[in-house]
């Protein structure tokens, strides 16, 4: 994002482009994800390994009007800080289906179909090795960490044509709607329709806020915590309420006149801003753009990085790598993602092209489709969080996550090698 000065006002254009900004951020901080993985794995298998369990099994109870939480570190961070992942979810899916890839319903189709090939192969993969054992860990496999994928996709974008990038992100969004909906629908348990009404109390009122026209980010911030606090009382994920509050942020002009959307903009060329005509320009960011450039950094950065912290803490033995490997949860989720993802992504997206429901990306061939169905394999973020839900004994947990940790590392290898091919001229 580049500064400008306005040389009638005096004030400073800040030139903001949402889907550039998205993928440059998703790109970096899956560095940092990464890494904070890979430093869960060393500390958890360190002579300092109880330290790991001692810091994230450690309760913090906060007491407001009589109720009382009393949360672990670690659900603190799953059940709390994810919410603001979540909400950063929800607003990308609100830009994506108000002005993004799928505003257009025929561009939308594709990387729709997809995604849903890319979430029903894998679950039935999963099922047919796991399903007699542990039938709670199939949505395990559906999932797609758009940072990572984003990340593969940035290496070899030299490789690939834009057209790629678009289709992928795309698919993350609808699958990351699927795995909303899997987590509301499967992974909240015990639903006490008392809170619930609670929950949806808070929600009316924000829409009425909303329409009423009040701008107060505060206002907004207390009913979220309300809806997060019925939520979670009410047996619901409290990290969907993260969801409804991002989707529900309106897709109108935010009044901050430094920001410009320069993808909104025709010409973006310095020259063009100044007296009225940068004032013309100066209303073309909406409170969802404006809210993810400023909290998007803050979840890719910071909150997923200490997620991985978190939850990637598995202490890897001969013995344990053993039972893992005899496991029908690990097989069922690393062929999951290793080999339903792509097999479902790229059949998919076969028949929608053959029936003529929607179009191949442009200049995509099918080794390109095949690179971006590996990707999405990746499952790292979600898959990690889903495997929390589904499981309570924590050996089950922790074959899961072996599974989600390997098949990512292969994943990743994989969907690079195939991208950094020479083009062919291949069709999907």
């Amino acid at each position: 994002m580049t500064p400008q000065s306005d040389s009638s006002s005096g004030t400073t254009i800040r030139l903001l482009s949402p889907l550039r900004d998205f993928l440059k951020t998703e790109s970096s901080g899956a560095i940092l994800l990464a890494g904070s993985a890979i430093f869960a794995l060393i500390w958890a298998n360190s002579p300092w390994s109880g330290s790991y369990e001692s810091l994230w099994s450690s309760h913090i109870a906060i007491t407001v009007a009589g109720h009382s939480l009393d949360l672990s570190l670690r659900h603190w961070v799953n059940d709390g800080l994810m919410t603001i992942f979540f909400f950063v979810v929800g607003l990308e899916i609100k830009r994506e289906v108000t002005s993004g890839h799928l505003s257009n319903r025929r561009a939308a189709l594709l990387p729709g179909i997809a995604a849903i090939g890319g979430m029903v192969v894998p679950a039935l993969i999963y099922l047919l090795i796991a399903g007699q054992t542990a039938p709670r860990g199939w949505a395990i496999p559906m999932a797609t960490d758009i940072a990572l994928a984003i990340g593969v996709m940035s290496v070899a974008k030299g490789r690939i044509p834009a057209s790629l990038r678009a289709f992928l992100l795309g698919l993350a969004i609808v699958d990351d709607i699927g795995a909303i909906i899997i987590i509301a629908l499967v992974y909240s348990t015990g639903v006490k329709f008392g809170w619930l009404t609670a929950a949806c109390v808070g929600v009316v009122m924000a829409l009425l806020i909303r329409r009423s026209g009040v701008q107060s980010v505060l206002a907004y911030v207390l009913i979220g915590v309300v809806v997060w606090f019925a939520m979670y009382q009410g047996g619901i994920h409290p990290t969907i309420a993260g969801v409804i509050m991002g989707v529900m942020a309106p897709a109108t002009v935010q009044p901050q006149s430094e920001l410009v959307n320069v993808d909104e903009v025709a010409d973006s060329s310095e020259s063009g801003f100044e007296s009225g005509e940068h004032t013309a320009r100066r209303g073309s960011v909406s409170v969802v753009e404006w809210l993810e450039h400023i909290l998007h950094p803050w979840s890719s950065y910071m909150i997923v990085p200490i997620f991985a912290l978190a939850n990637s803490g598995i202490n890897v033995s001969i013995n344990g790598l053993r039972d893992a490997a005899g496991s029908p949860i690990t097989w069922g989720v690393f062929l999951g993602l290793l080999v339903g993802k792509p097999l479902g992504v790229v059949l998919a997206s076969k028949i929608a092209v053959r029936i003529g429901v929607a179009d191949s990306p442009q200049d995509a061939t099918g080794v390109h489709m095949l690179g971006a169905g590996t990707a999405a394999g990746i499952g790292f973020t979600v898959a990690l969080f889903i495997t929390e839900l589904a499981f309570d004994n924590p050996v089950d947990q922790t074959n899961a996550k072996i599974a989600i940790l390997m098949s990512s590392v292969v994943a990743v290898i994989a969907a690079i090698a195939i991208l950094m091919r020479r083009k062919t001229t291949e069709e999907i």
